[in-house]
């Protein structure tokens, strides 16, 4: 029987590699800070913990997917669709419009390498959280940006990192993305999977028309 250990009530991503770059960044604190308040002591196996999954809508799921694959501890990224009512939809039913998904990418990933909260502040840099009618030049509710909580501490987490978001006001224009619980995901078709990888030059055409890393860059500043 495995044994439980009663542990404090900063979420494990708030101790854990202090000198990444990406701890120092205006967001991670404040997102600490209130998660751990809201967690308060919880529980977790004597053992390793188990691979866990986090799901995340910023637009377009091929552009995604690098910056996360490019993070240690992300064991893979699946692009797909969520948040809709139809079983089993193809990528022409949802860019059609009308079955309600969204498209999205599923990060499994190791929680003893990197975190939630981790995982949450490279989302919320790589997406324009106060465009309410898509993302970048993709527009409809197809391209919605939103999280998806598995749990209720990535619930938590997620609503306290969009709380620090708003209360911080580093951009203007209201944060729009929307924090829900996970519904049934449904992977994209094979082409989809890995775009960036597979269609490089095509990829790279896509991203500079879209005008995405432009408006990064005006929301975010540099990613140097």
């Amino acid at each position: 029987v495995k044994q439980s250990t009663r542990v404090a009530v900063i979420p494990s991503e708030c101790t854990r590699n202090q000198d990444d770059p990406m701890k120092s960044n205006h967001l991670y604190p404040l997102i600490c800070l209130l998660a751990g308040a809201l967690l308060g002591p919880h529980t977790v196996a004597g053992e390793a913990q188990r691979h866990a999954t986090a799901t995340f809508a910023g637009g377009c799921f091929w552009c995604m997917e690098p910056p996360f694959d490019a993070v240690d501890g992300v064991i893979s990224t699946t692009s797909g669709y969520i948040g809709g009512h139809r079983k089993d939809p193809t990528y022409k039913e949802v860019s059609r419009g009308g079955t309600g998904h969204a498209e999205a990418i599923q990060v499994v990933f190791d929680p003893e390498k990197i975190g939630y909260a981790d995982l949450l502040d490279i989302f919320w840099r790589n997406i324009d959280p106060t465009d309410a009618s898509g993302q970048f030049c993709d527009k409809g509710d197809m391209y919605r940006s939103g999280i998806f909580f598995h749990d209720e501490q990535q619930q938590q987490l997620a609503e306290s990192s969009k709380r620090a978001l708003i209360e911080l006001k580093p951009f203007d224009g209201d944060i729009v993305t929307t924090v829900t619980r996970a519904t049934e995901f449904y992977p994209a078709e094979e082409y989809h999977q890995d775009y960036y990888l597979k269609n490089p030059v095509r990829y790279k055409f896509y991203r500079y028309g879209c005008g995405r890393d432009k408006r990064l860059e005006e929301l975010w500043g540099s990613a140097e």
